[in-house]
């Protein structure tokens, strides 16, 4: 469905511009974009490349680990459906890690385990479980202490000072986290499967 609107987008902007005498605008818009676009994905890459290769280092000397013991009670507590000492906690926590580093993409891989897990936990059914619903909302509100991603942007477009956003994505995703957690609450308390 998105690609029938996406490619409607084109074809009417396309057609206004052919109308109005102005196809030289989109053939530069077009040409400059192009480039401005694999300028992107080359500067993204390196950034992914470096905190992928960060957050490797951290599974492999026990940081993730070790963060996802401390982070233990919270997510018993977030998650109480889930058996002790299950798998699922190991990704939901290494995806819980990755995202306050500001990893989402190194989060992802952990995200879709932890979902995995879930779903083998919901004993095969159709439909997502309450565990599975409760981490998808979680997940979505992405808490980060430092955005990454947003910084690399910034600096990419020759921000004066790329980090300035530290603060206020911190807040954002701070509002985030605490509205899905009362979601989540609220969702278990008046609308709990019988």
């Amino acid at each position: 469905m998105l690609n029938y609107l996406w490619g409607g987008f084109i074809l009417i902007g396309i057609l206004c511009a052919a109308f109005t005498g102005r196809m030289h605008a989109v053939t530069t818009g077009v040409i400059n974009n192009a480039k401005e676009a694999v300028t992107t994905c080359i500067t993204m890459l390196g950034v992914l490349s470096m905190w992928t290769g960060f957050m490797n280092i951290a599974d492999k000397s026990g940081l993730t680990e070790n963060i996802t013991k401390k982070m233990m009670p919270f997510l018993k507590w977030l998650f109480p459906d889930i058996p002790k000492g299950h798998k699922a906690f190991e990704h939901i926590g290494s995806n819980v890690a990755a995202n306050i580093l500001g990893l989402g993409w190194a989060s992802t891989p952990a995200g879709i385990y932890a979902m995995e897990e879930l779903d083998r936990l919901n004993g095969g059914k159709s439909g997502a479980s309450d565990m599975m619903c409760d981490f998808m909302i979680f997940n979505m509100s992405s808490l980060q202490i430092i955005s990454v991603n947003m910084i690399a942007y910034r600096s990419q477009y020759n921000s004066a000072n790329p980090s300035e956003i530290i603060g206020a994505g911190l807040l954002a995703t701070l509002a985030s986290t605490l509205t899905s957690i009362f979601f989540i609450m609220l969702r278990r308390r008046f609308f709990k499967k019988r």
